[in-house]
């Protein structure tokens, strides 16, 4: 490195040689050094400026960047951020098919104490016991007076209680955010929502988890974060759900009924609009299961997915229907209803002596098991099997529930003879009323198989063909004819074209043999009949209505007919269904008023050779 002198010697000497002033000399060359200092602090601050600018640039670059996208994208809610970063608590809303909500979230609290950090644990304990009465004063003494460190109190309370344990001013007591599920509906499709539960909890966080129906199907789905908290619409309508249950609470406890289910199904897409089981409860407050007895007598327990009946007379249609696609009978073919009728050692009756003969129509029109046998006779045992399966009753429905798979039908394991028989006017083989509805809405769709589903617009393949539709629509014409002027002459509603078929079978005693006084009476339904476009099933175990006579009756047509009837009259103004005749229907009120008219015709005896 090469430095100048401060004093340049060798000018000096020159200088004062010439006799100059050296002093002169030593000024240029400081103000020399002077000026390069000064360039050099001069392009440093340059080059710290260019620096900065650019830094700014670049900043206010990238956030209008930012703005400009958030400017030009879909708004949407913030996510709100848990503390605890392993526990996802953010579960979306169900919502019905008309976007109103069946199930959402509520922010709550959670309340922990650290009973170590307790100033008056005894105190606390009695001020917690005044505002929650459900815990034990006692226990909770013992636990703020022991050595534990933490302990939950209550996994969710209400602003109310919040501010009452607040007020305690103890510092041992804490409280969580959290979300709760709430249903803000109560009862109403309880059993096709299910229920929710907490798994995995923080004191800043708890997961939701679904127990039951929809909210277990599709608990994965719900708490996915990449839905970005999109709803899961269900098939279902709230109005008509609330509409269906209502009537149907009513009849159940006119009738002084053990239970009842009823289902509203589209027949072209198989969605369930309405599906109601009775009793039910409030998934808000679910109560425990049964752990002993018969499952049925809990109200979780889903009568119309997980209820296996025995479904009577409703079942006479589907030989009926088989042999028309088969070519053996037409609607006006005479049939042998000579009673009694012998199977083995088996003996088998009609309600009423109808004679030695009676047409295909008059078969189902007046519940004939004789006859109804002699037709499943000509189809053969083996092509009324593989019918039965095709229609979807010997295995479990694709309902989107958890509780599908136990409601999968009783049948037979052996199929001689006699099964046949019975199984042709609905005994022997026990199947849940939805695949009653599944079965009929087969048939109401041109013959071909409907799948049930309870999500809205859900793209699913097409069935297979399982019946002519020419077949099909001579079913659902002989239908009609017995709500016309058979044993379904109660559910006729003036506009409507109903076309159903009554079933009354006996319950099975747990140790063989069936009940006399016990029986469930269905009644599975088309409506309109010229353009079928909704089934209707209802089921109503052990119903009883007073006759004029004095006495009970018991049978379909006194009891789930004009229950249906009553459905039909509330329901279709609520799914746009108008009459198709200018006649006036009648007037009708929130409960159901049955009519007593002697209607007997589907009641079956089975009855051994002595």
């Amino acid at each position: 490195m090469i430095r100048t002198p401060l004093r340049p010697l060798a000018r000096i000497l020159r200088a004062r040689e010439r006799g100059e002033n050296p002093d002169e000399i030593e000024a240029e060359n400081r103000r020399l050094r002077h000026d390069a200092i000064q360039d050099k602090a001069r392009r440093r601050a340059e080059g710290r400026l260019v620096l900065m600018a650019s830094c700014f640039v670049l900043a206010f670059g990238t956030v209008g960047l930012r703005m400009g996208a958030l400017a030009s994208s879909e708004p949407t809610e913030p996510q709100a951020q848990v503390l605890s970063a392993q526990i996802i608590s953010q579960r979306s809303d169900i919502t019905d098919r008309n976007g109103r909500v069946l199930a959402t979230n509520l922010l709550t609290h959670s309340l922990y104490a650290h009973p170590h950090q307790m100033v008056d644990p005894v105190g606390s304990a009695q001020g917690l016991a005044r505002i929650f009465p459900d815990l034990d004063l006692e226990r909770l003494t013992r636990d703020f007076t022991s050595d534990r460190k933490f302990m939950w109190i209550k996994r969710k309370m209400s602003p109310e209680q919040m501010q009452a344990v607040h007020d305690l001013g103890e510092p041992g007591l804490l409280f969580g955010p959290r979300e709760m599920r709430v249903y803000p509906n109560g009862h109403v499709a309880s059993h096709i929502l299910g229920g929710s539960g907490f798994g995995n909890e923080g004191v800043s966080s708890a997961e939701v988890l679904g127990v039951a129906g929809v909210e277990k199907a599709f608990d994965g789905w719900l708490r996915d974060p990449a839905n970005n908290g999109a709803p899961l619409q269900l098939s279902i309508d709230l109005s008509v759900q609330s509409a269906m249950e209502e009537v149907l609470a009513s009849a159940m406890e006119i009738m002084s009924a053990k239970g009842a289910a009823a289902i509203l199904m589209e027949v072209k897409t198989g969605e369930i609009v309405a599906m109601a089981s009775l009793p039910d409860f409030d998934p808000n407050d679910r109560p425990r299961p049964l752990l002993q007895g018969d499952p049925s007598d809990s109200p979780l327990f889903n009568r119309a997915v997980q209820g296996q009946y025995e479904l009577g007379s409703t079942f006479k249609l589907f030989p009926v229907a088989q042999a028309l696609d088969l070519g053996i009978v037409n609607p006006n073919s005479g049939i042998n209803t000579q009673t009694p009728m012998r199977i083995g050692k088996y003996r088998i009756n009609d309600f009423h002596n109808y004679g030695a003969q009676m047409s295909v129509t008059d078969i189902l029109v007046k519940s004939s098991n004789v006859g109804t046998v002699r037709i499943a006779q000509m189809v053969g045992v083996e092509r009324q099997k593989d019918f039965l399966q095709k229609l979807g009753l010997f295995d479990p429905t694709p309902i989107e529930m958890v509780e599908a798979p136990t409601g999968k039908p009783l049948v037979p394991t052996r199929w001689p003879a006699v099964t046949a028989a019975t199984v042709s006017f609905g005994h022997g083989l026990a199947a849940s009323p939805l695949h009653l509805a599944a079965a009929y809405a087969t048939i109401a769709n041109d013959g071909r198989r409907v799948r049930p589903t309870l999500i809205h617009r859900r793209t699913r393949p097409e069935g297979e063909q399982v019946l002519s539709p020419r077949a099909a629509e001579l079913s659902i014409s002989m239908l009609r004819q017995v709500v016309v002027r058979g044993t379904a002459r109660q559910a006729e509603v003036a506009g409507f074209e109903l076309a159903g078929k009554t079933g009354t079978a006996d319950k099975p005693r747990p140790n063989g043999g069936y009940y006399k006084d016990r029986n469930v009476a269905t009644f599975a339904s088309v409506f309109p009949a010229s353009d079928p476009e909704y089934v209707l099933i209802v089921t109503l175990d052990e119903p009883r209505v007073r006759n004029a006579g004095g006495g009970e009756s018991r049978t379909a047509g006194m009891t789930a007919v004009p229950v249906a009837g009553q459905l039909v009259r509330r329901l279709a103004p609520l799914i746009g269904l108008e009459p198709k005749t200018d006649e006036n229907l009648p007037t009708f009120d929130a409960r159901f008023e049955p009519r007593v008219e002697p209607l007997p015709g589907d009641e079956i005896k089975i009855v051994a050779n002595q």
